[in-house]
């Protein structure tokens, strides 16, 4: 598992597996902004405060997300971080990744497919997309559509499922339940 120390989202001290998972020495990552691990700048900023909440209630805060190695691929990561100081919940943070899927399968995606895809990962609709990316919910469903088409899936739960290395089906097999 890749474990980073934050202070206001700069790399302050990292592990050798969180070096090695994005591609860089530990060198290379100590001091710099977390910026450095994702695609755009807009998907940076629009990050920072989805787990402030719980982060100030001195709770963990966990998703899933794309991150960005050195060499420009892309990693599907479990991230969970914890706050060591909840009345500025960004001042220090302990942070882990585990990837979800190290290998790169797939088609390679946009950064707007990238973007609606950490979304509808944290069980975002639509709608709800839209307003976050200020775009029209039409705009959305064309991305869905999109991304259906290029993992050649029929719903959006199938794509995580297959994103976070199930076997991509939308329902279990019967033999698979221990069911003849």
């Amino acid at each position: 598992m890749g474990l980073a120390l934050t202070e206001q989202r700069v790399i302050r001290s990292c592990n050798q597996t969180f070096a090695d998972m994005f591609g860089y020495t530990k060198a290379q990552l100590i001091g710099q902004s977390f910026r450095l691990l994702y695609g755009t700048d807009q998907e940076f900023h629009q990050v920072r405060d989805i787990g402030l909440g719980p982060l100030r209630q001195s709770h963990p805060y966990t998703d899933e997300r794309i991150m960005r190695c050195a060499d420009g691929s892309r990693i599907w990561v479990r991230f969970r971080a914890r706050t060591l100081t909840p009345e500025d919940p960004l001042a220090q943070i302990v942070l882990s990744f585990s990837p979800i899927d190290q290998k790169p399968t797939g088609p390679s995606l946009t950064p707007r497919e990238r973007e609606v895809l950490m979304w509808l990962s944290r069980g975002r609709t639509s709608k709800e997309i839209a307003q976050v990316l200020e775009l029209s919910p039409r705009t959305i469903e064309d991305v869905r559509a999109r991304l259906l088409k290029k993992f050649e899936v029929k719903n959006v739960a199938v794509l995580l499922a297959r994103l976070s290395g199930f076997n991509g089906e939308s329902e279990p097999r019967t033999q698979d339940l221990g069911q003849p």
